[in-house]
């Protein structure tokens, strides 16, 4: 049980699939513009790393995977997409504004 709980491992791959999420975003932004909203994108794009970070850290674990788990993974696949849709706009803003104070 002691390798389901590790906070700082979580939290240090909901980190990374933020990133990951904005990247793949801002890639596939151009291929898909006007055929699909960005938002969907995201959430799209999240889930779906959300969800194999989520079976391989349980295989790589040995991590019995039970429903409510993945209940859970899908949660967190929503609050990365929620991070990755805001929290890019939000870092662009500050940026912006760090760069007209110069």
């Amino acid at each position: 049980m002691d390798g389901v709980l590790n906070l700082s491992v979580i939290l240090s791959i909901v980190g990374v699939l933020v990133v990951l999420t904005n990247i793949i975003t801002q890639v596939l932004k151009k291929l898909t513009w006007e055929k699909m909203p960005t938002n969907i994108l995201v959430v799209i794009i999240s889930m779906t790393l959300t969800m194999v970070a989520f079976f391989a850290y349980c295989q790589i674990k040995a991590i019995t995977v039970v429903w409510y788990m993945i209940v859970a993974a899908v949660i967190l696949g929503f609050l990365v997409s929620y991070a990755a849709m805001f929290g890019f706009d939000k870092l662009k803003e500050v940026l912006t504004q760090l760069e007209s104070r110069r």
